[in-house]
């Protein structure tokens, strides 16, 4: 290897193969394609997966299980110790959580948990409450409402 030929990262480029430049380049006359058949015109390509009509592996392993993905309730996860930003003797609702970022858009349902410490008196909506986060609220005097 000479020194005009160290590039700064290794296989930073490849030549590319220079087909149908006669018998002796080893791609000459079909350039590697082989005969007939779509592989050898232009513009084939396979799409992947394909199995030349043999019926394809997903097709031939059987159906199992069942998925609830789509099913599934989810819910916004918003803490106690989050609710501590908001001033003291306010109400906290959906509109209040999406305008502090703490959830993406109003029609997100949304759940309080009581991770943290809760020091001001709030009046908080919800779609639901933990236990011990309902308990952090009422101890400070605030309310919990469960919106529907």
């Amino acid at each position: 290897m000479l020194s005009h030929e160290i590039t700064s990262v290794a296989g930073k480029s490849k030549e590319r193969k220079r087909l149908g430049r006669g018998r002796g380049s080893g791609l000459g006359k079909t350039c590697g394609k082989g005969h007939k058949g779509t592989a050898s015109r232009a513009g084939s390509f396979t799409r992947p997966m394909h199995e030349g009509g043999q019926m394809s592996l997903f097709r031939r392993l059987p159906k199992r299980g069942f998925n609830n993905f789509e099913f599934e309730r989810r819910y916004e996860i918003v803490n106690i110790w989050q609710l501590d930003k908001f001033d003291d003797g306010s109400v906290v609702g959906l509109e209040q959580l999406v305008h502090a970022g703490f959830i993406d858009n109003l029609k997100s349902k949304v759940k309080i948990l009581g991770d943290g410490v809760l020091t001001k008196k709030l009046d908080i909506s919800a779609h639901k409450f933990s236990k011990s986060a309902q308990e952090k609220i009422n101890g400070c005097g605030g309310t919990a409402k469960v919106v529907a």
